[in-house]
């Protein structure tokens, strides 16, 4: 009897490389399980990752093979970008232009009868991507004023193209309708040495696609959390970083 496989996305982090010589790439985990939810462990399996541009089943934008092993957990480990090339480049995708999805597909014997086991939204997409492709992101980027931020307050004109640095925790609400930032605009977010920066959204605001919702970037003591805004529509936000 031929079992059914599939693929539970543990997370996604990002590790981005702007040296000449360094490659662009994404760090990838995933853990694999069978119907009956058991793991597939210690077994090499060939995963295909296709980034799709705009909705799950949107413009095919660069796809890319792995042969990878599972570990004793279930678990595997691979980076986007550094697989062997079907289709297009990942140092060319415009991460500007999004949102993405990640589109994972798995052979559970290392062939290609690839099974599609499902398609993860990328919500987080860091800053040295995004800048890399919306050039006036870059050019604001590298004269951006830092706004101290001590005391929780409505977000302000001030904020915009920025640095907000949180030394005690302390909320930044997004308001409704405010028009002084526009779309493609960005804050940058550092909460610092111990403190909590929320961001949190108004009534009537979205962040990440989720009405009213939140982020928070809590520091330890002695360290920098950071984080990165972006307006994306009229009361639309994304926030990467968390």
């Amino acid at each position: 009897m031929k079992l059914a496989y599939t693929l539970l996305l543990l997370f996604v982090t990002i590790t981005f490389k702007v040296f000449a010589q360094s490659p662009e790439k994404m760090s990838y985990q995933a853990i694999i399980r069978a119907q009956d939810n058991s793991l597939v462990v210690n077994s090499r399996i060939s995963l295909k990752i296709i980034v799709h541009q705009g909705t799950a089943t949107g413009t095919n934008v660069y796809q890319e093979t792995h042969s990878v092993n599972t570990n004793a957990n279930g678990l595997v480990s691979l980076e986007i970008g550094t697989g062997t090339i079907i289709t297009g480049e990942f140092s060319k995708i415009a991460w500007d232009k999004g949102p993405y999805f990640i589109e994972t597909q798995v052979d559970v014997k290392g062939g290609t009868n690839y099974n599609i086991t499902g398609v993860t939204q990328l919500l987080s997409v860091p800053f040295a991507l995004y800048a890399k492709t919306a050039g006036s992101t870059t050019a604001t980027a590298s004269r951006a004023t830092i706004v101290s931020f001590t005391s929780s307050r409505n977000i302000a004109v001030a904020d915009i193209n920025n640095t907000i640095e949180c030394t005690t925790s302390s909320t930044l609400t997004l308001t409704a309708d405010f028009g002084s930032m526009l779309v493609g605009e960005t804050i940058n977010l550092e909460a610092h040495n111990g403190a909590t920066l929320t961001i949190q959204a108004a009534s009537g605001v979205a962040i990440n696609y989720t009405a009213a919702g939140s982020a928070k970037f809590a520091s330890t003591a002695g360290n920098v959390r950071f984080g990165f805004l972006r307006k994306t529509g009229t009361n639309s936000y994304i926030i990467s970083g968390q």
